[in-house]
């Protein structure tokens, strides 16, 4: 039975959306999925082509009469932006309509990174890329955000944010301030959501349907989707999984949240402050060789002695890991998803730590005969949020 679309704008998306799942399909492949006559569909497909939205790509096998037609999106009739606002880096990119990238740039958020200077810094570098890429300004169809929360969507502000390096990330109305400065459409979105997704786009031909993403870095993000639909709450709270309570008499990290929250032990921040107290109680940390001061040590230095093998870095690392994984554990338990993807830089810092996590996870799932859920780090990586910004206007936008 072929899907039953009301609209002509809505039946024009579902196709495109259809053709966009897989490279070259035939007019055969698409009557299948939707209740349309034959002629219809040629109508459609015929205006969709003179547009410039899909091509024509070949032609496919026969079965007994004329080969058929196959078709295609353009991937050059339009463009989207992904941007990316995290608390150690942002990145931006430019993609065409299926998703690839044309340019990408990152770059730190360090102390002068504050919201003004961030949005000029945007506004610079769309301008840059798209007269690099000879693009015109009004082919691209706007730029989704993935940001770091909470915020709120509708409003298009980024709230209360916490470990930002610059001040001032604070009730910022970003979604109007971008606008502005690039006189694109905007869409804002937690960036966890945006990963989540960046990644299901990636393995769309899987067809899963129920998948978790969690991000391990400054702080812990994650994001749900159920029957192909990211889940949104009452409220936008994507740093929640950080306040997981995985030790009831445990600590606080920097004298807030939950005692005993999953932050406060698997988190960069955490690492950090559990270093630097060792370091200055005089407790070995270091190899003989290599000494960092208390006030000197970062998560690029530890990273750095976890790569050189030390093993008292290595054993901090694996019990952090250890709390990750009981709490991935408790979310698997209640959401079931079939796949969860794992990424932020202290999933990607060392093996160590992801396949850790992942082992704890798998030992504390309560299991049954037909659930067995998948790992990964996905294949976006690091650009997952600013990819799935991008999707996320693709999948809204009308044709």
């Amino acid at each position: 039975m072929g899907k039953h679309i009301k609209g002509v704008t809505s039946i024009k998306k579902a196709v495109y959306d259809r053709i966009a799942m897989q490279d070259d399909i035939s007019k055969a492949e698409i009557m299948n999925e939707f209740q349309m006559t034959s002629s219809s569909l040629t109508r459609l497909l015929e205006e969709m082509t003179n547009e410039g939205w899909i091509m024509e790509s070949g032609f496919g096998q026969s079965t007994g009469g004329r080969r058929p037609i196959l078709y295609r999106i353009n991937a050059n009739f339009r463009y989207i932006f992904g941007l990316d606002i995290s608390r150690i880096y942002s990145v931006l990119g430019l993609y065409d309509m299926r998703m690839q990238p044309l340019a990408m740039v990152r770059w730190s958020m360090d102390e002068s990174m504050t919201p003004e200077r961030l949005v000029q810094h945007v506004q610079q570098q769309v301008e840059q890329m798209l007269s690099e890429q000879g693009i015109a300004h009004n082919l691209v169809i706007g730029m989704g955000v993935g940001a770091v929360g909470p915020l709120s969507r509708e409003q298009g502000k980024i709230l209360n944010p916490l470990y930002f390096a610059a001040p001032g990330w604070k009730d910022i109305p970003l979604r109007r301030w971008l606008e502005e400065a690039t006189g694109l459409s905007v869409t804002l979105e937690n960036g966890a959501n945006t990963a989540l997704t960046g990644e299901h786009w990636m393995v769309r031909d899987e067809h899963i349907q129920h998948m978790l993403y969690v991000h391990v870095g400054t702080g812990l993000r994650s994001a749900m989707m159920s029957n192909g639909h990211v889940v949104h709450g009452a409220v936008d709270m994507e740093g929640s999984i950080g306040q997981m309570i995985i030790q009831t008499d445990g600590p606080r990290l920097h004298g807030a949240g939950n005692y005993g929250a999953l932050e406060a032990f698997a988190s960069v921040q955490a690492l950090e402050q559990q270093v630097r107290a060792r370091s200055k109680m005089g407790r070995s940390v270091w190899d003989s060789q290599v000494a960092v001061k208390p006030e000197a040590i970062n998560f690029t230095t530890l990273v750095q002695s976890l790569e050189t093998g030390n093993d008292h870095i290595k054993e901090i690392f694996a019990q952090s890991a250890a709390y990750m994984g009981i709490g991935l554990a408790n979310l698997i338990n209640i959401l079931h998803p079939e796949k969860i993807i794992l990424g932020g830089v202290l999933i990607n810092s060392h093996d160590l730590f992801y396949n850790t996590a992942i082992a704890v996870a798998e030992q504390n799932i309560y299991y049954s005969n037909s659930y067995r859920p998948v790992f990964s780090k996905g294949l976006l990586e690091e650009n997952a949020v600013a990819t799935g910004a991008a999707v996320m206007v693709w999948h809204e936008m009308d044709l």
